[in-house]
């Protein structure tokens, strides 16, 4: 690459570089050194405490385990089975059923509704007087199963998880997007080999979108590690701690005038996002250049 090249390049990517500075990099920075201060607004404190706050998180604070064990916990539910089942309507899709083009756009709808008017419907759906829920099962004569969903502790955490489980609208239309643009001249080799339609699905399709089921799942996990309209509108985060998560303790603890000790939880959310995505790509074999 001649010099004049490199200077264009480097004056070009200059604009973009000082964004990623000034808008991610030093906020990023400040959150870390913020989280070694212990600072409130009322009254005026920024007192320096070092890792003060890391040892209260990880060995003093009794809700800080149940809340993240709560968010890892979602974070797989959330990859393993909301992909998975966006995946596999995405493998129906793409040998265009009748009806296959109404089916992917109604599948969307949930996903391009706000998360507060969704939340909304499922208080109304759990409501333990006039809720659907309830109601059908008094209908059917199943009066023994009604709950006050949202604030049982038995039932809460599974009630939260389905106000969002099912919606894998996006999962379904990259991957559907991905097996459309596969060459038909690789399925229909298979095909004249003999395979099934579940060993194409399996043997040939799975492998040319991988990297794209890989990539939703980077999405899953990241949609779950910012969740918080949903959970604060429906329940709260209680009852107690059952259905809090991070970003949702974070808030609670900015709340309560204690922006230091927030912070820490922030660092925290940006580790465990770091690692998982870092598994992930473990796990799908992303990033990995090929050998010809």
């Amino acid at each position: 690459m001649r010099k004049k090249e490199r200077k264009w390049i480097v004056l070009f990517l200059l604009p973009v570089c000082l964004l990623f500075v000034v808008f991610f990099a030093v906020p990023l920075g400040m959150v870390f050194v913020q989280s070694l201060f212990d600072y409130r607004l009322l009254p005026n404190k920024f007192e320096f405490i070092g890792f003060g706050n890391y040892a209260k998180l990880f060995l003093r604070d009794p809700k800080f385990l149940p809340v993240l064990k709560n968010t890892l916990l979602w974070i797989l539910i959330h990859c393993i089975g909301h992909v998975a089942l966006g995946s596999a309507l995405a493998f129906v899709l793409y040998k265009k059923p009748r009806g296959w083009k109404f089916v992917r756009v109604v599948y969307m709808i949930p996903n391009i509704i706000s998360q507060s008017a969704i939340a909304m419907i499922f208080v109304n759906m759990y409501n333990p007087q006039f809720g659907a829920v309830n109601q059908f099962l008094k209908a059917i004569g199943l009066e023994k199963l009604m709950h006050n969903w949202l604030f049982d502790m038995s039932t809460a955490f599974p009630a939260i998880t389905m106000t969002w489980f099912l919606f894998a609208g996006y999962t379904t239309t990259l991957v559907l997007a991905q097996c459309l643009s596969t060459d038909e001249t690789v399925i229909e080799a298979a095909r004249v080999d003999g395979a099934s339609g579940f060993q194409i699905d399996r043997l040939v399709m799975f492998p040319l979108v991988k990297e794209m089921i890989g990539t939703t799942v980077i999405m899953a996990a990241t949609y779950m590690l910012q969740m918080f309209s949903m959970i604060y509108i429906t329940t709260g985060g209680g009852p107690g701690s059952a259905t809090t998560n991070l970003p949702l303790y974070l808030y609670s603890n900015m709340k309560s005038n204690n922006y230091g000790y927030a912070s820490t939880i922030g660092v925290v959310i940006i580790i465990v996002g770091f690692l998982t995505m870092r598994i992930i790509q473990r796990i799908f074999g992303m990033n990995k250049e090929e050998v010809a």
